[in-house]
């Protein structure tokens, strides 16, 4: 089974981070001149045809022909020390789950945990909304994402959920050790029983007249303010 990335970004991260091959990579005349394409075997393509392997317009002059996203297990996650790990609650947008991961690697989360079903799972189109951090991040999927939580503060995590309303300030908790961070659905938010298996609750201060973020917005802020009380810690 092959798996067709599409984009400078995901190809060239899939390149750097060598996680898995890259067997073949087809550029128009033009993208082919890029610098990081030096030491690459290229074939030729034309745009509609590049188009047609990738399912997308947006290839930028660029696709090419990998393995399946290597997800890794989740006791993987949980054994690093101190881990700062990303759980999202059957979010089903490509484009949020793409834009979390990429936040999620720049801040040095150590992984990303989705489940199985009815979640979105990295997908060419999640890897190019990414800028290929996924190559970069451990992900892994779980059949069940409260039970993970437990399994997490079994393991001595602490797992907090992000709330719209009726959570504690998000600066509130130090963040320090083993963390979990739990991001809502679109427009749903938390699972009542995923709620429950956090230890605390946290909410952004929403000032304006629209008083919701959406979910990769969500995550950024809360991400960032966890690595600002990690390191201030």
């Amino acid at each position: 089974m092959t798996f067709v990335l599409y984009g400078r970004n995901p190809i060239r991260e899939a390149l750097r981070a060598g996680r898995r091959p890259v067997h073949r990579v087809w550029a128009t005349r033009g993208a082919a001149a890029e610098p990081w394409l030096r030491d690459v075997e290229v074939l030729e393509a034309r745009p509609e045809d590049i188009a047609a392997r990738a399912g997308s317009d947006a290839h930028q002059g660029l696709c090419a022909e990998t393995d399946p996203y290597p997800y890794v297990g989740a006791p993987e996650l949980l054994d690093r020390r101190d881990p700062l790990l990303v759980a999202l609650d059957e979010l089903q947008d490509p484009q949020n789950l793409g834009a979390i991961c990429r936040t999620a690697e720049c801040v040095g989360a150590d992984g990303v945990v989705i489940p199985e079903r009815r979640s979105a799972d990295v997908t060419p189109a999640v890897c190019k909304a990414s800028a290929g951090a996924v190559e970069h991040l451990a992900i892994a999927r779980v059949r069940n994402l409260a039970d993970f939580l437990g399994d997490a503060k079994e393991a001595g995590s602490w797992c907090y959920g992000a709330a719209a309303e009726g959570g504690a300030p998000y600066l509130e908790p130090d963040y320090r050790g083993s963390c979990v961070l739990v991001i809502g659905a679109e427009g749903r938010g938390l699972r009542p029983r995923v709620a429950a298996a956090c230890d605390q609750l946290v909410a952004l201060p929403l000032r304006g007249h629209v008083q919701s973020l959406n979910a990769s917005a969500a995550a950024a802020a809360l991400l960032y303010g966890i690595l600002q009380r990690r390191e201030s810690a």
